[in-house]
């Protein structure tokens, strides 16, 4: 599946373990925002990984899109939409 996740943390901390854990699962397109390619298990492990890290005034969101919905995305400006379907995680 194909998933955008986003998030909004005020502590900068807290906001830089997210994106460590979130670089392990998908790719950055801005700031607090990563697309990724996963199956159910790794969006099991990440969403694990992430609920350890934030705090109840912190607010991540993962929006779940079909498998071929990628090629419905527009991009304006810089960059591209991920293509990586391997993901490893170290």
């Amino acid at each position: 599946m194909f998933y955008i996740v986003s998030y909004d943390i005020p502590d900068d901390k807290t906001r830089n373990k997210v994106a460590k854990v979130m670089l392990d699962f998908g790719a950055r397109v801005q700031y607090s925002v990563f697309e990724c390619n996963m199956d159910d298990k790794l969006l099991e492990k990440m969403t694990q990984k992430i609920s350890k890290i934030i705090s109840d005034e912190d607010s991540v969101r993962i929006y779940t899109l079909c498998g071929k919905c990628d090629k419905f995305v527009k991009i304006f400006g810089k960059g591209e939409v991920s293509k990586d379907k391997d993901v490893y995680i170290l």
